[in-house]
Formats: structure tokens, sequence, C-alpha cells
């Protein structure tokens, strides 16, 4: 199992249709092959600020099999046009 953590910074403003947005883009992510759970948490510091948590079986599962399919392009659709700037994506493992 992998850990995706991602640290989203929406654009000021724009945080309830980007709530909006990720509640329709979650069923797409959960319905993916090595899908395991995710999570998205707001900042209490920031209100602009969340983080997605999303483990997978396996790395391949996130960066292969979800980042080159056709709902990777529903889901860049939905909530690429709200970071700002766009995040960077670390995968973790269990020691």
């Amino acid at each position: 199992m992998i850990l995706e953590v991602a640290i989203l910074s929406i654009i000021e403003g724009e945080t309830s249709n980007f709530e909006k947005a990720f509640k329709e883009a979650q069923k797409i992510i959960a319905a993916m092959p090595g899908y395991i759970s995710h999570e998205l948490q707001k900042c209490m510091e920031h209100d602009h600020q969340y983080i997605l948590l999303v483990k997978w079986n396996t790395l391949e599962d996130h960066t292969i099999g979800f980042r080159h399919s056709e709902e990777y392009q529903q889901w860049k659709a939905l909530l690429h046009h709200f970071y700002n700037p766009f995040p960077t994506v670390e995968h973790y493992e269990i020691v």
C-alpha cells in the first residue's frame, strides 16, 4: 500500500466551488483499480488550503493506471482549474 499526498492551494474565493466539484470527482477516483481509500481535509490556518490523502495498492495504480486513464481527464477537467499553484504530489510507504 502507498499513500499519495497532495497539498492543494485553491484560488481565493473558489473553495466552495472546489468542494462541490470534489464531491463529483471523488466518485471517479474511488472507482479506479487499485484504489483503497481517500480523504480530503481543509486546513484550519489557511481556509483555501486542503490536503488530499489517497491510499493505493501500488504506486503504478496511481501513476500509470489512474493518470493515464480517460477518467483522469474527467478528474482534471473538474479540479485542475482551481489550483494556484499546481500541487506537488508525493508518494509514501510504511516503514
